[in-house]
């Protein structure tokens, strides 16, 4: 009867690479206003307030409700300034524990958060502009409307 038997066959050792061949990985570049540095903290709260300040101005009109375009710019305004105010609150997190948030796959995040909120506001605020000029240069009833908090919360995401 012929039975294999187990044998032990050594393992080399990985042939040592020197730096040419391999270069040592290369950190991202530290660029003011990156996610976890102060200039990214005081981007991310000044987005904040001035998305705010338009989610105000806009809800104190009383007539913002009968134009589709204001509705909009409203829900823009609040998706932005939430998603602002949770990236401030990472940013203050990081900066506390001294943590880096220069990681690849967290700026690729930020990236398409930033992206996905930036068009939906900039598309509310032409719409909005759009509505505003028509209400008050080409329709002429600025009498009948706050056509100046229109304007107001209409420039403050832009």
């Amino acid at each position: 009867m012929f039975v294999s038997r187990p044998a032990v066959h050594p393992v080399e050792a990985p042939p040592l690479t020197d730096a040419a061949e391999n270069p040592p990985r290369v950190r991202m570049k530290d660029i003011q206003g990156m996610p976890g540095t102060p200039g990214g903290l005081a981007l991310r709260l000044c987005q904040f307030i001035f998305a705010a300040a338009a989610l105000s101005v806009m809800a104190s009109t009383s007539d913002f409700t009968s134009v589709t375009a204001f509705c909009y710019l409203v829900a823009a305004v609040i998706l932005q300034s939430l998603w602002s105010l949770s990236l401030a609150f990472l940013d203050i997190y990081a900066l506390l524990v001294k943590r880096c948030l220069r990681n690849s796959r967290a700026v690729c995040l930020f990236t398409i958060g930033d992206a996905i909120t930036y068009t939906l506001t900039f598309a509310a605020a032409c719409a909005s502009a759009g509505i505003t000029v028509l209400i008050g240069n080409d329709l002429n009833i600025c009498s009948d409307n706050p056509c100046t908090s229109f304007e107001t919360a209409t420039a403050m995401p832009s």
